[in-house]
């Protein structure tokens, strides 16, 4: 009898772990990214002159999707991918319908990332693409080690990760989910890998991964973005506005979800992106993963070159001659302008070089959500302004000199 009951348990156990979300992109960091990383940072290159983000900007990112089908199942429908790119669009800028369900407590911290993601229309050579590409391989499932991306295992050959997101679509190993790169992956393998069924929110799908929400995660860690517990025992995922928690959530909790590692009786943030919880219960990213995530496309940061990708433009196709990369065109350096002290309490120093005095020299200030809290002109080349009423946090300066525009982080104490 007694082993007739241990069977029992272990068999509801076993049933239980199989609706439960499996991210693989830590163990896959730890092994085989790692190594391919530190490969491709010794090899170095040549960084371009590139403009920095704007306050609050919308940032338009291109997608190829490479689906690798083993049999008609996993040959997923264009619809299928299409509903993908609405679940996203919809998660990344706060439009999704159950963002309603946001307990009270977090609804402060929400953000609108304004990130867009579109089927790519326009191919690294400049011709019309559709953004999907298919292809058969003996390969039914695949594990997580990229060989998926590489031609000769039967995987299809990336896009120019500088100016594409590149998804891989495919039969996965394990009760793995996905897994993504991290920023500063090598070319050839940066990118995010999804299981054929928890991509999309129609079609055959896996319940409870059916509403697009594996993409939203691996997308997340493709920009930066820790899981929320930072893997580790009530962990910190390096981000300003999401509690410190003890570990994962699966399923669907009810709020609060307090334990003994909570900061608050508001506990957990489960609902959060970067949860494991099922598809039904994420709703929210926050303020500080939006800074951190919008932070990759700031000059010569490694997304930098989405801010003069093409891939969502129609109007850049072309019949004859390809299309200009407009990263390589030779540019005039800007104004060399420096500010400090930074981190700063409440004096404010702008120094530009060079300074050519008219009317157009202003400075501007914005907070973490693109509101502007400061403005003056600028007459001469050191300029001090008080920001001592400033709340703690970060912000954004502009500087504007004649036709340029020179951007700057602060950190107000």
């Amino acid at each position: 009898m007694k082993t007739l009951l241990t069977f029992f348990i272990a068999l509801l156990s076993l049933t239980a772990t199989q609706a439960q979300r499996i991210c693989g992109t830590t163990n896959y960091t730890k092994t085989v990214h790692s190594s391919k990383q530190t490969a491709a940072e010794a090899k170095g290159g040549v960084r371009l002159v590139a403009r920095d983000t704007l306050a609050n900007e919308l940032i338009n990112i291109p997608v190829v999707i490479h689906v690798l089908y083993n049999s008609d199942v996993q040959n997923i429908s264009d619809e299928q991918i299409k509903s993908q790119l609405v679940s996203l669009n919809k998660d990344f800028n706060n439009q999704n319908n159950d963002r309603v369900n946001t307990p009270a407590a977090f609804k402060s911290v929400v953000a609108n990332c304004n990130i867009k993601f579109c089927l790519a229309q326009v191919d690294a050579m400049g011709k019309r693409t559709t953004g999907i590409e298919r292809k058969f391989s003996n390969t039914a499932v695949f594990n997580a080690d990229d060989a998926m991306k590489i031609e000769s295992r039967g995987g299809i050959k990336a896009w120019n990760s500088k100016k594409y997101l590149n998804i891989w679509i495919c039969g996965l190993n394990s009760r793995s989910l996905g897994y993504a790169t991290s920023p500063g992956s090598a070319a050839e393998i940066d990118g995010v890998v999804i299981a054929y069924d928890v991509f999309g929110t129609i079609g055959n799908l896996r319940a409870p991964f059916n509403k697009g929400r594996t993409a939203s995660h691996e997308v997340g860690h493709w920009l930066g973005l820790s899981h929320i517990w930072g893997d580790d025992n009530c962990g910190d995922d390096g981000v300003y506005d999401t509690p410190r928690q003890k570990s994962y959530n699966f399923g669907c909790p009810s709020f609060p979800r307090v334990t003994d590692c909570s900061e608050t009786v508001n506990g957990d943030m489960y609902m959060n992106f970067m949860d494991f919880v099922d598809d039904a219960c994420m709703n929210m990213f926050t303020l500080g993963q939006k800074q951190k995530m919008r932070a990759l496309f700031s000059a010569n940061n490694s997304r930098n070159g989405f801010l003069t990708a093409f891939g969502c433009d129609s109007n850049a196709v072309q019949s004859g001659p390809t299309v200009t990369d407009t990263t390589i065109v030779p540019v005039v350096l800007p104004l060399q302008v420096t500010i400090y002290p930074n981190p700063t309490q409440a004096t404010l120093n702008i120094e530009v070089a060079k300074f050519v005095s008219n009317t157009n020299n202003t400075v501007c200030i914005y907070n973490a959500i693109g509101a502007i809290v400061y403005t003056k002109q600028i007459n001469t080349a050191k300029t001090s302004i008080q920001v001592a009423t400033l709340p703690a946090g970060m912000y954004t300066v502009v500087i504007n000199s004649g036709t340029e525009k020179i951007t700057k982080k602060l950190v107000k104490q």
